[in-house]
C-alpha cells in the first residue's frame, strides 16, 4: 500500500461515497475504485461494505482508519518538518464567518508585513466544521469564539474578548437611548443567524438566561445581511464589536445593553499533535499581539 491509496481510503472513510471523494480529490471514479480494489487485494480482505447506499467501513477498515491517519499524519508532518526554512511555505488558517472580515485583515497585513515569503490560505467555516478540520490537521490555526465544545486533544487559548452590541434601524425608539435595558427588547423582532453559527447560539442563552428569549423573525447567511435586514426594519439584532467598528452606514445605529452586557471571547485553536512549521508558529504570535482597540 501506498501514501496516494491511504489518503483516497480515508477520503472515502471520511465523506461515505466513492463519488463525493473522487470529486473532492480531483480522480475519475472509476480511478477511485481501483485504487481501494489494489489495496483491498493487497490485504486480503474489503475495507468497504458497498451493499447498501451507503458506504460503510468495515471492522477491518475500521482498523486501517485508524492505522492510515497516523501514518498520513507522520508523512505530511515530517514532509512539512524537512521543508520548514522559516522564510516561504503555505499557511492555512480557517475562521467563523462573524470573526473573518473584521479579524483577519489586519492581522494578515501585520504578518505579511513581517513575513513576505509565507502565503496564507484563509477558509471561512463554521465552528464545528472548523474544529473537525483542525482536529484532522488541515488546519494550522483556527480563530473561532468561546464557548465552543472542542474535541479532546485540540489547543484552545483564549485571545481577547469583546462586547455585542444591540443594532437598530434609525429612528427606532430604542435608539434614541445611550443604552439599552433587555428588558426593553422583549417582544422586539430579531433577525439572526443560521443554524450552524455560534453567534444565535449565544445570543439567545444570554437572552433566555435573563428571561427575555428573542423572537426570531428571520434567519441570515452572513452577519452583513443580518445588518442590512437591520437598516430596512425587518429587526433587530446584537452583532460584535468588532463588526460594529467597521460599519459605516448611515441607515443603522449601535447601543450597548444596560447593565449586564453579552460578550464573547475570541479564540485561537490548533491541534498540538501535529508538526507547526516556523511560518504557523509566527502566525499564531502575530494573532496574538493583534488588540482590538488599536486602529490598524
Amino acid at each position: 500500500m501506498d501514501l496516494t491509496q491511504l489518503r483516497s481510503f480515508l477520503k472515502i472513510a471520511e465523506l461515505g461515497s466513492f463519488t463525493k471523494a473522487a470529486e473532492e480529490i480531483g480522480v475519475s471514479q472509476p480511478a477511485l475504485s481501483q485504487q481501494v480494489a489494489r489495496l483491498e487485494a493487497e490485504l486480503g480482505r474489503p475495507v468497504f461494505d458497498r451493499s447498501g447506499r451507503a458506504v460503510r467501513l468495515t471492522e477491518a477498515g475500521r482498523l486501517l482508519r485508524e492505522r492510515a491517519s497516523r501514518i498520513v499524519a507522520l508523512a505530511d508532518d515530517a514532509r512539512r518538518e524537512l521543508l520548514d526554512d522559516g522564510r516561504a511555505g503555505l499557511v492555512v488558517v480557517a475562521a467563523i464567518p462573524t470573526i473573518a472580515p473584521f479579524l483577519l485583515p489586519p492581522v494578515l497585513r501585520a504578518y505579511r508585513g513581517e513575513y513576505p515569503g509565507a502565503s496564507v490560505r484563509v477558509d471561512e467555516e463554521v465552528t464545528g466544521s472548523l474544529l473537525r478540520r483542525c482536529r484532522r490537521g488541515e488546519l494550522d490555526v483556527g480563530v473561532l469564539a468561546l464557548p465552543a465544545d472542542a474535541p479532546p486533544g485540540l489547543a484552545v487559548e483564549p485571545l481577547f474578548d469583546e462586547e455585542l452590541v444591540l443594532a437598530l434601524p434609525v429612528g427606532h425608539p430604542l435608539a434614541e437611548r445611550d443604552a439599552v435595558p433587555l428588558e426593553a427588547v422583549r417582544g422586539e423582532p430579531f433577525v439572526l443567524l443560521g443554524e450552524g453559527h455560534c453567534l444565535s447560539d449565544q445570543i439567545r442563552s444570554f437572552c433566555q438566561q435573563r428571561a427575555v428569549p428573542p423572537v426570531a423573525t428571520g434567519r441570515a447567511g452572513q452577519l452583513a445581511t443580518v445588518q442590512e435586514l437591520v437598516a430596512l426594519g425587518h429587526g433587530i439584532s446584537f452583532v460584535p464589536e468588532m463588526a460594529r467598528r467597521v460599519d459605516a452606514s448611515p441607515h443603522r445605529v449601535y447601543r450597548p445593553l444596560l447593565g449586564d452586557r453579552p460578550r464573547r471571547t475570541i479564540a485561537a485553536c490548533w491541534n498540538p499533535d501535529r508538526y507547526q512549521t516556523r511560518l504557523a508558529r509566527a502566525f499564531l504570535e502575530v494573532l496574538r499581539s493583534y488588540r482590538p482597540d488599536v486602529p490598524s
